[in-house]
């Protein structure tokens, strides 16, 4: 080799070193064996080896070289000539190097996992057999059972079952004791507001709903006391038709904690708004409830702004649905309570013997709705005063055993006897009062007639038998039994 090649070997390694520091600045050399060092590139991320700036030179290899640069190298005739430096073979080797040592440790890495892997399994399947092994070891040897005893082991696990459930539902009782009472409680009361609710909203609506202009703008009650006016005509039909035979004054105190039924008798000779004095039952005669309520605010100074009208039928009927009334009755009686069925059963198209009474009757007798109606139409036992007497009879007779009915009979209460009502109370006031039936139960029933005896004197006005009233006096006694007022 001469001396120009030998420079220019030495020139082209002085190259290749500047080269090498120039593009490994800034990457850090790490010792992987003595006297050789391989380089690696700085990212901390991804790690990954710069192959192409790596370097592996060993002894060996570097007197190889400089036998290289001694003696020359050029290609024997049919070899391609070297197309690659000292320095970029160097590359290569290292390059290769690093990939099969980087290829090796990911192939370790992998088999080292799938060994673990593999040994963890093992040792999972070594404990399921030994549990397995456990459990079997200490199950008893349970020799063969014949069907019968099969069928008594069946039995007694059966019978011990339903004693555990029985168990398990007393303690659940037990604990849930309190909410299930107050549960029942709560429907109860729910099923009983319904029934009431309902119950009284078909009775409304069975009755016959009149409004009245003239008394709309009146209160229900007055002063603690609600007074309702119940009128009886001789209609055999719905409506205003025919003459008032009967007016009750029915009065509930709060006060006195007393029902007042007080018979207001029809022959009062009284003081008619816009019509010339007369008869009480000729006020109903001219202008119907509204001014027979009038007429008694005008002349006994009661506030009455509610009524309810009945006819034949109705009170027949309410007598039959409470089961009949049973009453003290003399045989005189007992004559006009057949006479006054003739009348009676020729309106309504039946036998003219029909509900007749033993004529040799006296005493405690039942009487049944017709009966009971012929018994308080009599005026010729008594005169007035004692055929409003007989009403009273009958009408407090009825609401001691109408509780009872509205629970056991209602259906024949409310469509025999409703229907054949008619009245000026609104569904809010019936709702009101229905409300207070329970404590309606406890107040004491009181009986009075008006006018008072030794209030009143027979007299005669325009060829008319009426009676001549102390106004004053009954007010005043009105006041008293009605209302509590002291004199």
């Amino acid at each position: 080799m001469n001396k120009d090649s030998i420079e220019e070997n030495k020139a082209i390694q002085d190259g290749l070193e500047r080269f090498l520091d120039e593009e490994l600045a800034g990457v850090r050399k790490e010792q992987v064996a003595p006297n050789r060092t391989i380089i690696y590139n700085e990212e901390p991320k991804e790690k990954e080896l710069k192959t192409e700036f790596a370097t592996e030179v060993t002894p060996k290899r570097k007197a190889s070289y400089e036998r290289r640069s001694a003696g020359g190298y050029t290609a024997t005739a049919g070899q391609p000539e070297h197309r690659s430096s000292m320095g970029e073979r160097q590359t290569s080797h290292a390059a290769d190097a690093v990939s099969r040592r980087r290829i090796s440790q990911e192939t370790d890495r992998y088999h080292n996992t799938d060994r673990e892997e593999t040994s963890r399994r093992r040792q999972e399947d070594v404990s399921d057999r030994r549990s397995t092994a456990s459990e079997r070891k200490h199950q008893a040897y349970e020799p063969p059972v014949s069907e019968n005893k099969k069928k008594q082991h069946k039995k007694s696990n059966r019978k011990a079952d339903k004693r555990q459930k029985k168990k398990d539902g007393k303690k659940k009782d037990k604990l849930s004791k309190p909410k299930k009472i107050l549960l029942i409680l709560g429907i109860v009361i729910l099923a009983l507001f319904l029934w009431w609710y309902l119950t009284m909203g078909r009775i409304y609506h069975k009755m016959n709903y009149e409004k009245s202009d003239e008394l709309a703008s009146g209160s229900l009650k007055d002063q603690g006391v609600i007074n309702v006016l119940l009128i009886g005509n001789d209609s055999r039909e719905n409506g205003e038709d025919g003459r008032s035979d009967a007016m009750i004054l029915i009065s509930i105190s709060n006060k006195t904690k007393t029902i007042h039924m007080t018979s207001l008798l029809r022959d009062m000779y009284v003081d008619i708004p816009g019509h010339d004095g007369n008869r009480l039952n000729a006020a109903y005669a001219y202008g119907g409830p509204a001014l027979l309520c009038e007429t008694i605010k005008q002349n006994l100074d009661i506030e009455v702004n509610r009524y309810v009208l009945v006819n034949f039928q109705a009170f027949a009927s309410l007598v039959d649905a409470v089961g009949g009334v049973d009453l003290e009755v003399t045989n005189e009686e007992v004559q006009w309570i057949n006479a006054y069925l003739n009348e009676y059963n020729l309106l309504e198209g039946k036998e003219m013997t029909t509900d007749y009474l033993d004529t040799s009757l006296s005493g405690e007798i039942h009487l049944n709705g017709p009966q009971a109606l012929a018994y308080s139409r009599n005026r010729y036992i008594g005169t007035d005063f004692g055929r409003t007497e007989r009403q009273r009879k009958v009408l407090s007779a009825v609401m001691k055993k109408l509780p009872l009915a509205m629970a056991t009979n209602s259906g024949e209460l409310i469509d025999g006897l409703f229907p054949n009502l008619t009245t000026n109370l609104t569904q809010t006031e019936m709702y009101s009062l229905s409300t207070q039936a329970s404590k309606l139960l406890t107040y004491d029933v009181v009986q009075s007639t008006v006018p008072a005896e030794g209030t009143y004197s027979n007299a005669t006005i325009r060829k008319m038998a009426i009676l001549q009233v102390d106004f004053e006096a009954n007010k005043k006694l009105l006041k008293q039994e009605i209302y509590g007022q002291e004199e």
